[in-house]
């Protein structure tokens, strides 16, 4: 019979783990699931996947393995692993448009050192290896709604529920962050954030607080999960994310009686959420947080990765510590709040992304020629993505995830020297990532971001009212200062980023100087 409910679907490439994770899966929710390889097998004589290869040739078995797996994507509704190969079959991606289908990556490394000295007939050649590997990733990235940074029982497991809940939701999409700190789910898409509504399991604590920047509560509110009461409401922007603002909001936690059982939730941009994160870490020496981005620069950068923390007059996020939130629910309708300013100040983050990312991403924000909800909307589940990506590699921040400050250096230096008061955020980022272009000697790539930022209205100089000397002293006392000096990110083309690099001072002052005139 045909299934009744959309399948949950592992795929990726050989060696990734998708049978294990659908094990797991199937353990958690109580139910069976089908690994189409042993299906192939079941229809072989003597069982082996390896001897029809060499008898048949892989044509055949492709198109066996094409029969088996559309029947099998028909009639079960449960759990299903493919193998890595399925994915090449055209009618087989169509399929799995219906389904909750999750990719389990694996570098091409790994994948090698899991499948070689096997008996299976496609990992003998290590070129050969190499080049489905890379074959198959497009399609693999095409195919998956749900990302998964590895396969294996343990993953399949925890994100189970989440996977299930999913069924019902065909344009919402989730990336499984792991870190040693543990798993942040990221969900994007229309009705993310009615996720707990409609799943309370998925809910983290035994009572569900809110924090919402007012702003954003007014502008968005209906799109906020239910939470206890009402909402603890403060004044949004750079100027009250204070040790005395947290102050005031961790007071307000004790005063509704929020105990270490329960969770909190934050609501708003990228300020929000560096403060109710914050106020989660050290409230009763931490409780979880969930955070809701309503902004841009939050849906696409902020809400992600774990850094939390307020700011002091010496120096941005000088207070601060690492609290990796529960889950992160992320609905673009939020987007179609915010005023125009403050979109394009997130599209600064977005470039910054795109710059890090490279390839296809960078390739689809170089061609946008209007900035607003419905060009950008598209663009944040891949822009959460790699910044996830990127941090899941390097949770604490001791070496890759710097990365992510292309562009930030400068900048904060500009928001620092300027009180926090004259630019947004996104837009002393855009002036940064300016900077960091120029600072990297890619002049023809600085000129194109340049005029990137510049048709999405943002700016690309300094207001001359900004005193460059003032900028070039915060810089100085930029947080990730050490003894030998400030690491600056530099790019010589988009995705090819590197960190800790050293400035010489006559250089960085020449380029903030420029920037000024």
């Amino acid at each position: 019979m045909p299934a009744e409910r959309a399948s949950i679907v592992f795929i990726g490439f050989m060696g990734a783990g998708k049978s294990a994770a659908a094990r797991g899966a199937a353990r958690a929710l109580g139910t069976g699931f089908v690994d189409t390889d042993r299906l192939i097998a079941e229809q072989i004589p003597g069982g082996s996947i390896s001897g029809y290869f060499r008898e048949h040739g892989e044509p055949a078995f492709r198109e066996l393995e094409e029969r088996v797996v559309l029947e099998a994507l028909d009639r079960f509704g449960e759990i299903v692993a493919l193998g890595g190969g399925a994915v090449e079959s055209e009618r087989i991606r169509a399929a799995l448009a219906g389904h909750v289908t999750a990719w389990c990556r694996v570098e091409e490394e790994v994948a090698w050192e899991r499948s070689s000295g096997t008996d299976r007939p496609l990992a003998r050649d290590r070129d050969g290896f190499r080049r489905r590997w890379s074959a198959r990733r497009p399609l693999y990235e095409d195919c998956g709604r749900v990302v998964l940074p590895s396969g294996g029982e343990q993953i399949g497991f925890a994100a189970a529920p989440w996977l299930d809940a999913l069924r019902d939701r065909p344009e919402v999409r989730m990336y499984w962050s792991r870190t040693p700190s543990g798993d942040a789910p990221a969900v994007v898409g229309p009705g993310a954030t009615r996720l707990f509504d409609d799943a309370p399991a998925l809910r983290p604590g035994v009572r569900l607080f809110g924090m919402a920047d007012r702003d954003a509560y007014a502008a968005a509110g209906g799109l906020m999960p239910a939470v206890e009461g009402e909402p603890v409401l403060f004044a949004g922007g750079e100027t009250a994310k204070t040790v005395g603002g947290a102050e005031a909001l961790l007071r307000e936690l004790a005063r509704a009686g929020v105990r270490r059982e329960d969770a909190l939730l934050a609501f708003g941009g990228g300020v929000a959420g560096d403060l109710a994160g914050f106020c989660a870490a050290v409230y009763q020496r931490g409780i979880p947080v969930v955070q809701v981005p309503t902004t841009l620069v939050a849906q696409v950068d902020s809400a992600y990765g774990g850094k939390t923390g307020v700011d002091l007059p010496e120096g941005k996020n000088y207070v601060g510590c690492f609290h990796q939130p529960a889950a992160v629910l992320t609905d673009p309708e939020a987007l179609r709040t915010l005023p125009a300013a403050e979109l394009a100040a997130g599209f600064a983050e977005v470039v910054k992304t795109a710059l890090i990312a490279g390839g296809p991403l960078w390739e689809r924000v170089r061609d946008l020629e209007v900035v607003d909800a419905d060009s950008v909307a598209p663009l944040v589940f891949d822009c959460a993505a790699t910044k996830l990506g990127v941090v899941g590699a390097d949770e604490r921040d001791s070496g890759l995830r710097a990365v992510l400050n292309l562009g930030h250096t400068v900048g904060h230096g500009i928001e620092a020297a300027t009180g926090y008061e004259r630019y947004r955020h996104g837009e002393a980022i855009s002036i940064g990532l300016v900077a960091a272009l120029r600072l990297s000697g890619a002049e023809g790539l600085g000129q194109e971001v340049a005029a990137l930022l510049d048709r999405a209205g943002l700016p690309t100089s300094l207001d001359a009212a900004v005193d460059a000397e003032a900028v070039l002293d915060a810089v100085g006392r930029d947080k990730k200062r050490t003894a030998e000096g400030i690491g600056f990110v530099t790019i010589s083309a988009p995705g090819e980023v590197r960190f800790g690099q050293r400035i010489d001072a006559a250089s960085l002052r020449r380029v903030v100087e420029e920037l000024a005139r």
